[in-house]
């Protein structure tokens, strides 16, 4: 899959993980420069949602057509597709995916 970043700040991130460091922290880091990989060399949706350590699932209500990756305890990686082949996969952010 082709991966574009929602904002520059995500793909300074992906390519400079000591920015992502910084940003994040180490362990949040490692992990969203990782899932990125992954998704890159994802062949399709399909794919991405069987790999089980991932916990890749389809959000739902004002998020919907929007998907999320765990990256460490509540903290993940939204991202949606688009284009008609599904090529295209858009970082929207990383958030704590359950508030507090």
């Amino acid at each position: 899959m082709i991966v574009k970043f929602k904002t520059r700040q995500l793909e300074i991130c992906f390519k400079e993980h000591r920015k992502a460091s910084k940003k994040f922290g180490e362990q949040i880091a490692r992990k969203y420069i990782q899932r990125i990989n992954i998704i890159q060399h994802s062949q399709s949706l399909k794919q991405l949602m069987s790999l089980p350590g991932l916990r890749c699932h389809a959000l739902k209500g004002a998020r919907k057509g929007e998907y999320a990756i765990k990256l460490s305890g509540y903290y993940r990686l939204i991202f949606k597709l688009t284009g008609e082949q599904l090529e295209i996969v858009m970082i929207e952010e990383v958030s704590k995916h359950y508030g507090d």
